[in-house]
């Protein structure tokens, strides 16, 4: 925490004009606390398709990225991952409207099944052409942004705005959040020092003045936007006492806000009263992973993150196994049973290897982290050729991995079950007879020859992008009690060539529900 005393004197005026002015209410209470409202609340809160390319990724990994100028275009076009590595075509948006495809993408339910959620992602970074008739406000890449943030994909919203930059006040208000959750603002408040973009948000101002070393040009504009009414009192007290120590002196303790913005949030950590991220939106959870953080922190947070997509399997190991747990129950269970199964596979010890699976099944099971273990696990004990129990858990990890069409055909069924899941993995479920509505809906999507018309219009009019985004929304709505959605989705995915996402968001649907 800074304090100068010399640099004050010279704001003393101003200051001495701030506490009287905390004294009473502001004139009003409703300005902004950024521009676009800390992701606009989100985070509280288909005639005969002509052929659709069938050659579509299915896998959101960041691997060559194109960096081209956009030379004035809308930043609607801007992405990380172009169509040579996505498979998605350059039209993906087609005549879409810019405003109906951002609430399209606001509107999908959080969280998704892990296929689901590796597609949306590949459609979010996709570089395509804008939608036609798109003006160049950009909406549709705001919305696409304020998604990745909201999944806690900071780093992903970061390279994207990045890549569109930060010239406008509502994509440089997105990447000072991402920034501040990163840990990244400096950079971010040296580009606004420097004129290359604009800050609608005085709190941000402040913060930034402030940050860059302009202490009596922050006190200043502190206390000209708390006289216009321009901030919270809230935040007008959390920026003074960032600003000055001593000021807490004459200022009462504030009580946690249930929803502070980022900057609120980095501001009560600044002032040495950090907030805990357990009951905030995923986003802040990030914060908890710096290497400063206590293990059971960084673990909570990991497993948060992980639970949703935002963090990989292979990360999540990496935490679990980075020191040995010092208590049990809980997250320390967890890491026990990775780490001694960690020990087992590299040991190649069969026995030891049966003997924890079941612990780490129904430990991670019940913390809903099968998904991003099975990504690390699935291929390893499937070289084991485990039987009993055991085996039944490693086929079943198999099957939440990539390689679940080699699980599924080493796999010899014991049960009808096993049957039904063996045939969905090799893309036979519309020869195998599903029990229940559930399976019985997954097989009808199989056999469809094409999606209901009303889906199948989309692909007609060349709406890719709004098709692949009603598919995902209909498949997670229909997993939540209406199997004919999950029918419905199924074909579609099918018809725009995603053969895999239906496939593995099908198994994933059937193993995690049981698992749960």
């Amino acid at each position: 925490m800074w304090s100068n005393r010399s640099i004050w004197m010279r704001a003393d005026a101003v200051f001495f004009g701030l506490a009287l002015a905390l004294a009473t209410p502001a004139a009003s209470q409703d300005g902004p606390l950024s521009a676009i409202d800390w992701l606009s609340d989100a985070l509280t809160r288909v005639p005969e398709a002509p052929p659709v390319p069938n050659d579509l990724a299915e896998d959101a990994s960041v691997g060559a990225i194109r960096v081209v100028p956009l030379d004035g275009q809308s930043s609607d076009a801007a992405g990380l991952l172009p169509p040579s590595v996505t498979g998605l075509p350059q039209n993906l948006w087609g005549p879409a409207d810019a405003a109906d495809l951002a609430r399209q993408i606001a509107g999908v339910p959080q969280p998704l099944l892990p296929a689901l959620q590796r597609l949306l992602t590949s459609v979010l970074l996709a570089e395509a052409d804008p939608p036609a008739g798109a003006e160049n406000g950009g909406a549709l890449f705001i919305a696409r942004a304020e998604r990745l943030v909201s999944e806690g994909k900071l780093e992903e919203a970061a390279a994207l705005l990045d890549r569109a930059g930060g010239g406008s006040p509502e994509r440089f208000a997105l990447l000072f959040d991402v920034a501040l959750l990163t840990g990244a603002e400096t950079a971010a408040c040296e580009t606004l020092a420097l004129g290359h973009v604009s800050a609608d948000d005085y709190a941000t101002r402040v913060f930034c003045l402030a940050r860059t070393g302009d202490w009596p040009a922050a006190a200043l504009t502190l206390a000209s936007a708390e006289a216009l009414g321009l901030l919270a009192p809230e935040t007008t007290v959390l920026l003074a006492r960032f600003l000055d120590p001593e000021f807490s002196d004459s200022v009462g303790g504030l009580p946690p806000e249930r929803a502070p913005s980022p900057l609120e949030f980095r501001l009560w950590e600044a002032i040495g009263e950090p907030l805990p991220t357990t009951s905030l939106p995923l986003p802040f959870a990030t914060w908890d992973l710096q290497a400063t953080n206590g293990w059971k922190a960084r673990l909570d947070a990991a497993e948060r993150l992980a639970r949703a997509g935002a963090l990989s399997g292979g990360q999540l190991v990496a935490l679990y196994t980075e020191r040995r747990p010092s208590a049990s129950g809980g997250v320390w269970d967890r890491a026990d049973a990775v780490q001694k199964l960690d020990a087992a596979l590299e040991a190649r010890d069969r026995d030891a290897t049966a003997a924890i699976l079941p612990d780490l099944w129904n430990a991670a099971g019940g913390a809903g982290l099968l998904a991003p273990l099975a990504q690390v696990y699935g291929p390893r004990l499937s070289d084991l050729r485990l039987d009993g129990l055991a085996g039944t858990y490693a086929f079943r990890l198999g099957l939440l991995s990539p390689d679940y069409e080699l699980a599924a055909a080493a796999r010899v069924p014991e049960t009808a079950d096993e049957a039904y899941l063996v045939a969905l993995a090799l893309g036979n479920a519309d020869r195998q007879p599903g029990s229940g509505p559930l399976r019985e809906a997954i097989s009808d999507g199989f056999a469809a020859q094409a999606p209901p018309p009303a889906l199948a219009d989309m692909l007609a009019r060349g709406e890719i992008g709004t098709a692949i985004l009603t598919a995902i929304t209909l498949f997670a709505e229909g997993a939540e009690g209406d199997p004919d959605r999950v029918a419905d989705a199924v074909a579609l995915f099918r018809a725009l060539g995603l053969e895999s996402t239906a496939r593995r968001a099908s198994l994933e649907l059937l193993v995690l529900a049981a698992a749960s």
